[in-house]
């Protein structure tokens, strides 16, 4: 019987979805997560009977015809990428996009990521540098001896230094926009590589040409809503039990057809 393998289809397809629900979930707290969610599409089809076919030799036409389906297969694992809510910190090298944008790292192998986590710190050498130690690009310098850093809308950094007048500008944090941002390539560690899909990056100055702006104190929360989540969780178990239940009642069908023969 098909249905064997059609609610089989139906189950693994409810495990995913949970899966991807409990990765949600499980990242409610990480600075910038962009939520996912499955998609699915419906298998091949036997046609029995095509729509549209001759039904006799009148010509009389068949006006629906019969397909069977074969289950169902996840299609796709889309990224949310709207913007999460800002949360104050106040730590000065706290920042959030505000808008449209990601940050540029150096990742350990010379290559760049790109990240909406700004929850930057100073390095060792003075540049401004992830939590994970990854440079932020361009880079920018931190004197040793600054006592405030401030940084504007548009990604100048600025630092007051003892015996200075007027504060001291250091660099400027430039922001990258891809024309489908879905498409990047999740690395962990909150940071994403192009792919064809994603499109090449466009540098920009942050509050410029459709590029978001900067806020210095602040950190973008995650985007995921738990109680949509949550009730995707049980969605997802009702339909998992649904499934079971078929296979269920297949199995009692053949254990009857079996003990008639």
């Amino acid at each position: 019987m098909r249905s064997l393998d059609i609610a089989a289809s139906g189950m693994q397809a409810q495990q995913l979805y949970v899966d991807v629900t409990s990765q949600n979930l499980a990242n409610i707290n990480t600075t910038a997560y962009k939520l996912q969610r499955p998609e699915f599409t419906d298998l091949l089809y036997q046609n029995q009977r095509s729509a549209g076919s001759n039904s006799s030799d009148n010509g009389t036409i068949v006006p629906t015809g019969i397909q069977i389906g074969l289950g169902v297969r996840l299609a796709a694992i889309d990224r949310n990428t709207s913007q999460g809510t800002l949360t104050q910190t106040s730590a000065p090298l706290d920042v959030a996009i505000q808008g449209r944008g990601f940050f540029q790292v150096t990742q350990p192998d010379g290559s760049i990521g790109y990240t909406r986590a700004g929850g930057f710190q100073v390095g060792p050498d003075g540049s401004i540098v992830t939590s994970d130690g990854f440079q932020v690009t361009p880079t920018i310098t931190i004197p040793q001896n600054a006592t405030s850093i401030s940084i504007d809308q548009s990604g100048e950094v600025s630092v007051t230094i003892p015996g200075q007048t007027t504060p001291s500008i250091q660099g400027q944090i430039q922001t990258v926009n891809f024309i489908n941002e879905a498409g990047l390539q999740a690395l962990g560690n909150n940071t994403f590589t192009e792919t064809a899909a994603s499109g090449s990056p466009t540098s920009g100055t942050p509050g410029k040409d459709g590029f978001g702006t900067i806020l210095q104190g602040f950190l973008e929360s995650s985007n995921v809503n738990p109680v949509t989540e949550l009730t995707n969780l049980i969605k997802a178990q009702r339909v998992y039990e649904m499934n079971s239940k078929v296979v269920t009642k297949t199995d009692e069908m053949l254990q009857s057809l079996n003990q008639s023969v």
